[in-house]
């Protein structure tokens, strides 16, 4: 993990909380199967902490992380699956109630699945164009790229506070002394621009926006809202869709990797220097906090796509075709 950013200002009280620590608690995590969720989870388990997996399905790492985590032994962390369609609130809603059934209570809730702009759910594919890629059905009036990057951080981080104020019975209420964790990825497009993927880029500057929104649970009522800004980082986000890995120049752009992620995921539910509403942005090798004005924005190995402004001309090939979004 990258050194410490200087400067950073103790926003809690010491008195009341004098250091956390993961091991012994229990966590839920989305889009656990895969990229850097996998990582977070893997993270928390070895240092102690239970984890229910969520997601759709769990790729091969995944699932062996999950049997070798799923005997039930005292003083060891254990890990859990849940199959869950984010998109979906009732299966948002079981997921906490599977969490609570199987852990007896959560500590830590992150919801990290997300998309990045497939011709599925994107906005230079319209839904109901003919010939588009679009699976977004033209009178649902809604895309699922904003449900899975917006809506579901959104209503899952709703349903945490919910379970953190209103635990089971002889559960402790969260609080300064008890205190719980939300962690979201956001990501280094919460400040660019891309011409390519503009619904992504607006779901990051409005998840950067809801974590700085939330920061002032922590002081109030324990509850530590926090979000990590990763910048080009290898996983099958990237590796498995040829459209993204046209942005990239290998003999050029570094690589951040999920680990490195998952570790400064890991620092802001541990550190108590860094206080709710706190954005890390992660490179290859750096970490830094990201202010909410005058940032200098993300520079450095792990931040650049040399082919990005490139391909933005395969943008205008699809709009020079004739008749896009002529049948909206």
């Amino acid at each position: 993990m990258a050194a410490r950013q200087p400067g950073l200002k103790n926003e809690t009280d010491k008195e009341e909380v004098v250091g956390w620590s993961v091991k012994g608690k229990t966590a839920i995590v989305t889009g656990a199967g895969s990229g850097i969720n996998f990582s977070f989870a893997a993270l928390l388990l070895q240092k102690g902490c239970s984890v229910l997996l969520a997601d759709l399905a769990l790729r091969p790492e995944a699932q062996a992380l999950l049997e070798e985590y799923a005997a039930k032994q005292d003083g060891r962390p254990r890990a859990e699956f849940c199959k869950t369609d984010v998109t979906s609130w009732p299966q948002l809603s079981r997921m906490f109630d599977t969490a609570i059934r199987l852990f007896g209570h959560i500590d830590i809730v992150c919801p990290g699945a997300g998309i990045y702009d497939p011709h599925w759910s994107n906005f230079w594919h319209p839904p109901g164009t003919p010939g588009s890629a679009s699976k977004d059905a033209p009178d649902g009036g809604r895309y699922a790229s904003l449900d899975i990057n917006i809506t579901h951080p959104i209503r899952s981080t709703q349903l945490a506070i919910s379970h953190f104020l209103n635990p089971p019975p002889g559960v402790e209420k969260v609080g300064p002394r008890n205190p719980k964790r939300v962690i979201i990825i956001s990501s280094i497009a919460g400040q660019n621009s891309n011409l390519n993927t503009p619904i992504y880029v607006a779901t990051k500057h409005a998840m950067n926006g809801f974590i700085r929104s939330l920061g002032k649970l922590d002081e109030r009522l324990g509850i530590r809202v926090n979000g990590v800004a990763p910048g080009v980082i290898k996983t099958p986000l990237w590796t498995e869709h040829p459209e993204k890995m046209t942005f990239i120049d290998e003999t050029k752009d570094a690589w951040a990797t999920p680990e490195e992620v998952a570790e400064g995921m890991l620092r802001c539910l541990e550190d108590v220097e860094l206080g709710g509403g706190k954005i890390l942005e992660i490179g290859a090798g750096q970490t830094r906090l990201v202010e909410a004005l005058n940032d200098p924005g993300p520079s450095g190995k792990g931040h650049t796509v040399s082919k990005l402004e490139e391909r933005y001309e395969e943008v205008f090939e699809w709009l020079g075709k004739k008749g896009w979004g002529a049948k909206l």
